[in-house]
């Protein structure tokens, strides 16, 4: 019976294209490679969509999106078509956040009182109307809108106009030390 290194000695190595003899009786081809064909890759066509190239249906891309939700951990990944909108968006990320279960809980359960920015450090909020598209990021931070504070109350006039009083009382004091 051979031994190992005799059956490597028979053997011949070779460069693509020969044949490899592993012992007397056994020949092995290589893999022919197979030559390259644009027309059978997806390309990317008119009008953003992917077409095949062997004339198939078009069907429009999508777009893998991260948003994290203010003082959550981690982002929501969603995938949404590229003619949806930041409000469709606010509503699909609502949506998964509420269905996961995620903590904290958000206090707006309206997605018309949320707003998205481009990151927590942004004071401008995207538009609703804005298709994603046209955004040029795909990593955002959804948080609540901020809320406007009351343009004046009786309570607050009164209060003003008695701290004012007061001030005036002060003066008296002054003048008659």
């Amino acid at each position: 019976m051979p031994s190992p290194k005799d059956i490597f000695s028979r053997s011949s190595t070779t460069s693509r294209g020969r044949d490899l003899v592993i012992s007397c009786k056994t020949t092995v081809r290589p893999p022919e490679p197979e030559p390259f064909c644009p027309r059978d890759h997806l390309a990317i066509g008119p009008q953003n969509l992917i077409t095949s190239g062997n004339g198939g249906s078009r069907r429009p891309t999508k777009l893998l999106l991260n948003v994290t939700v203010q003082r959550s951990l981690g982002a929501v990944h969603i995938v949404m078509l590229q003619e949806n909108t930041v409000l469709d968006l606010i509503k699909a990320v609502f949506e998964v956040y509420v269905k996961e279960k995620r903590r904290p809980f958000l206090t707006e359960t309206d997605p018309r009182f949320l707003e998205l920015h481009y990151s927590q450090f942004s004071l401008e909020s995207l538009k609703p109307e804005e298709k994603l598209i046209n955004l040029g990021a795909r990593n955002f931070f959804l948080c609540p809108k901020a809320r406007k504070p009351a343009t004046s109350s009786p309570c607050a006039d009164e209060a003003k106009r008695e701290v004012n009083s007061l001030f005036s009382l002060t003066i008296l004091m002054d003048f008659l030390l």
